[in-house]
């Protein structure tokens, strides 16, 4: 992660914390980060707005009502398991409601990670660096965590949690709770993994599709067995699972005229 202008880091306060396009809260939001994660603070205005970075590199405009632990220094802000050796290790949200004296009690969506006095009233938790025993990196894993997680998500642009997702926000946070670091938008996950074609998809291969002209990368699903696709699309209102064959669809018909190309990230 690169370091550059960087005056300041913070942790995220809220179970969700919304990144906006711009200072101000009636911008769009652009992507979202979860509690207990690090970021690091670019720029500051008005001594409220913050142009800040997340661990997947992404930036956008975030209220300082979501940080907590804002300093004036830039030490190196943990990215791995790895780096929290010699201070502490996260316990990651698997959906939890949890309580402590600063929060309350709270509900925290999966991979967000909790505070250090936060006790677990309902849920599970798995500590950061165990978490590839609990999601192994390996596709049928993967596809069937694509499921089993977001099953239900409504439509949500910007949004990467099971609360609400938009398509390459649900592909970011499944492929990263399996150890699997993908950037946050389709277009940037298009450029990773290795191109597979379409008669010979395996789960967990990454389909990617455009409505322009130019063939921009505009939206992505995950394979499942059968020539199936599990994808959070605005045209089903959120999470759904497609049959690629399925010409009577008009819908499906309409996706696959707009493949462009499919990847394999694992």
């Amino acid at each position: 992660m690169t370091t550059t202008g960087i005056i300041g880091h913070a942790f995220i306060r809220s179970a969700i914390a919304p990144l906006f396009a711009e200072p101000r809260v009636s911008s769009a939001q652009v992507s979202q980060q979860l509690s207990g994660h690090p970021v690091y603070v670019l720029e500051s205005r008005d001594d409220h707005w913050h142009r800040v970075r997340g661990m997947d590199e992404y930036e956008g405009w975030m209220h300082d009502g979501y940080l907590m632990r804002l300093v004036d220094e830039a030490p190196v802000v943990p990215t791995t398991s790895a780096d929290f050796a010699l201070t502490y290790v996260p316990r990651v949200s698997m959906g939890v409601i949890a309580r402590s004296e600063r929060h309350g009690v709270r509900a925290l969506p999966l991979a967000a990670w909790l505070d250090l006095d936060e006790e677990v009233v309902d849920g599970d938790v798995v500590a950061l660096n165990e978490m590839e025993e609990h999601f192994a990196i390996a596709p049928d894993a993967i596809a069937q965590s694509a499921v089993e997680w977001f099953e239900g998500t409504s439509y949500q642009w910007g949004g990467i949690t099971p609360w609400g997702a938009d398509c390459s926000g649900f592909v970011q946070t499944i492929f990263g709770v399996h150890g699997v670091p993908l950037p946050r938008d389709a277009w940037q996950q298009a450029l990773l993994g290795e191109a597979v074609v379409r008669t010979a998809l395996q789960p967990a291969d990454l389909l990617f599709f455009s409505d322009r002209a130019d063939l921009h990368i505009t939206h992505v699903g995950v394979a499942l067995a059968g020539d199936r696709l599990a994808h959070v699309a605005i045209g089903r209102g959120g999470f759904a699972m497609e049959w690629l064959g399925d010409a009577d669809d008009a819908y499906v018909t309409a996706l696959s005229a707009r493949f462009v190309t499919a990847r394999r990230m694992v």
